[in-house]
């Protein structure tokens, strides 16, 4: 593999963490991580945290983006 290969994928790589660094500061201001049916349980010295609707929503929104994705390269 050459350098202006190697370059672009690291390029691509940083802009895809910036990305999703942006989608994830947006998502908790709008309360993606208190949706209704996300387990918390606190206890005397510990907590866990189960996320159960938002990995269902951040499933779903990332099967309809990759489809249309894959769907606008395969022409």
């Amino acid at each position: 593999m050459d350098l202006q290969t190697m370059g672009r994928i690291l390029g691509l790589f940083g802009i895809s963490m910036l990305v999703l660094g942006a989608l994830l500061w947006f998502g908790g201001r709008m309360g993606l991580g208190s949706l209704p049916g996300d387990i918390r349980l606190n206890g005397a010295g510990w907590g866990c945290y189960v996320p159960i609707a938002t990995s269902i929503l951040i499933s779903l929104l990332l099967t309809v983006v990759l489809n249309l994705v894959l769907r606008f390269f395969k022409r």
